[in-house]
């Protein structure tokens, strides 16, 4: 069995948790950061949530709201084609830590999984940006 390669990215957010997991559980509010996901984030009339990626549709299904900061999502592209990324949101004294485990998906380049990565920093800096700035 293989083990895929794990970066957890992480970012510190000056955000109070309940704030920040409140936003973070809402899909609607993703098109604001997470760049990651395509070109948008749209809920469709059977209220599944769809990404326009460059590689076609792609439905995302996201964990329950929950007051665990647990966000975790499945990115599926169809075709047996599914890409799970567990996303955590933690208090961490009067702000929050936001991490993110990102999956090496198999037959990934190291140029392909280093942008991946490159990609999943630049999201969570705006996530930061995002959640410091609202009021």
């Amino acid at each position: 069995m293989a083990i895929a390669e794990t970066p957890i990215v992480s970012v510190g957010i000056a955000c109070p948790f309940d704030r920040a997991n409140a936003f973070l559980s809402d899909p609607a509010n993703w098109p604001a950061w997470a760049a990651g996901l395509g070109s948008g984030l749209d809920r469709s009339a059977d209220g599944r949530w769809i990404a326009r990626t460059p590689e076609g549709p792609a439905e995302v299904r996201f964990t329950p709201p929950n007051a665990l900061g647990v966000l975790d999502h499945v990115v599926d592209f169809g075709r047996g084609r599914e890409v799970r990324v567990p996303l955590r949101v933690v208090a961490n004294g009067d702000g929050c830590e936001v991490t993110l485990t990102l999956f090496r998906q198999p037959g990934m380049s190291d140029e392909q999984f280093d942008h991946d990565t490159k990609l999943v920093r630049q999201d969570l800096a705006t996530l930061k940006t995002v959640l410091e700035t609202r009021p």
